[in-house]
């Protein structure tokens, strides 16, 4: 038996599945499902297996959003459907020269996997700071460490008093500790997770008639807030953090995390009860396991097809893969290029085991698409990040991509395969 093996269970994982089930279901049926007159032949001995621990598909690249736990989907109702396998396991070994992978289930049982073609899609992970009280600190990384600042959100009203809400009537209300937060990084996770935050923490704070002593710091230790996004983005974001009242400190970071206070590199002492890091992505630990070039974030070095630089037989998609896309850039830390780098991979993977010859990455236009908040949003285009909407218009956009367009079909194969063709494009690159 032939097996393609994807590991890594998100957007780039399982349409890296569903491209290459695709791919192979096609040339079964005599090149209906994409292979067209390039020959080749499958059997029913040629199978796909998904390897990842988790048994949903997180449904955001960032959790940056109220309740959490409800973005996600079963990953059996996805890729069931469409005949792909699936091992519920964590991969903590590949044998490239023996074609094997090493995973490890639930229960700490250990078995070996064969694979013909492999296709990495491990994603990436926050990189924490080793500061004193680092473990004070929230994330949105992962659905875990999003659905506990969602719960820890809850829980304010229920901490105790600090000193500056012990008052005598009549004099300034100053923002307590309870309902300030401190949000570290302004990349486009850092902007999302603090604009956000003024609304969720007024919503919880509103009952207790504490709405107006919202806090929200963003920290950022480049010289200007937002500066990777780009100059043309720079006043809208700016113009969205005022308009919120975001408090922006540039040019420091943190060096220590209390339960009720985060003191900063230029020694002042924000009191607060929630402290985000959102600073530095690199690639998940699987990528490490493959013994090909990595750039300095840990992603594998790979080609125009998507195989890893001098390792036959795998391919990387997603956050696990470096790839090139024209004019001399390469890919980012982005869920816009996670999917289609998850089809040419699947596809590509599943065409050399037929023998046909597989198509080169040809991504979409590059975008910037932000949620700021009840400020509305940012669309950007191409690499010089020429802004085409604010406001509202791009706030209808956003959510139309995180709410309709990046969601994969349920309990529907068919559907499933056909959308995993690579030469279509699940975001629409043009909104205007």
């Amino acid at each position: 038996m032939s097996e393609i093996v994807v590991v890594g269970g998100g957007f780039a994982g399982v349409w890296a599945a569903a491209a290459a089930a695709r791919l192979l279901k096609g040339a079964r049926q005599g090149g209906s499902g994409g292979v067209g007159g390039t020959g080749g032949t499958a059997g029913p001995e040629h199978t796909v297996r998904l390897v990842t621990p988790e048994d949903d598909m997180v449904m955001r690249p960032r959790l940056y959003e109220a309740d959490p736990h409800t973005m996600r989907v079963p990953l059996d109702r996805i890729l069931g459907p469409a005949g792909v396998r699936r091992t519920a396991a964590a991969v903590t070994a590949i044998d490239t020269a023996r074609r094997t992978l090493t995973a490890v289930d639930r229960t700490g049982g250990a078995r070996e996997i064969a694979y013909d073609g492999l296709v990495l899609a491990t994603g990436s992970r926050l990189v924490r700071p080793e500061i004193p009280g680092a473990g004070h600190l929230h994330d949105v990384d992962t659905l875990a460490g999003a659905t506990a600042l969602d719960a820890h959100l809850h829980a304010l009203p229920d901490f105790p008093k600090d000193q500056s809400e012990d008052r005598p009537e009549g004099t300034p209300a100053p923002a307590p500790a309870r309902w300030t937060a401190v949000v570290v990084g302004s990349g486009a996770t850092g902007l999302e997770v603090a604009t956000e935050l003024v609304h969720r923490l007024r919503t919880i704070a509103a009952p207790h008639g504490a709405a107006d002593r919202v806090r929200v710091v963003l920290v950022e230790r480049a010289a200007a807030v937002g500066a990777s996004l780009g100059a043309p983005a720079a006043p809208v974001i700016a113009r969205a953090l005022a308009d919120l009242g975001i408090e922006t400190r540039a040019g420091v970071t943190v060096t220590a995390v209390e339960a009720d206070a985060v003191t900063l590199s230029d020694g002042s002492r924000l009191p607060a009860r929630t402290a985000v890091w959102t600073a530095g992505v690199r690639a998940a630990e699987p990528a490490r396991l493959v013994p090909g070039r990595h750039d300095e974030a840990g992603r594998l070095e790979v080609d125009a097809f998507l195989r890893v630089t001098g390792v036959p037989g795998v391919w990387a998609a997603g956050d696990a893969a470096t790839a090139p896309t024209g004019h001399g850039h390469r890919t980012v830390f982005s869920c816009q290029y996670a999917i289609p780098l998850g089809k040419f991979a699947g596809h590509n993977a599943a065409a050399t085991l037929l023998g046909v010859e597989p198509e080169p990455f040809a991504p979409g236009p590059y975008v910037i698409c932000l949620d700021l908040g009840d400020a509305g949003g940012l669309y950007a285009t191409g690499w010089e990040r020429a802004v085409q909407l604010t406001g509202d218009e791009a706030k209808k956009y956003k959510r139309a991509v995180t709410e309709q367009w990046i969601y994969p079909p349920l309990d529907d194969g068919p559907e499933l395969l056909r959308q995993a063709d690579h030469r279509l494009r699940t975001r629409r690159s043009n909104p205007v």
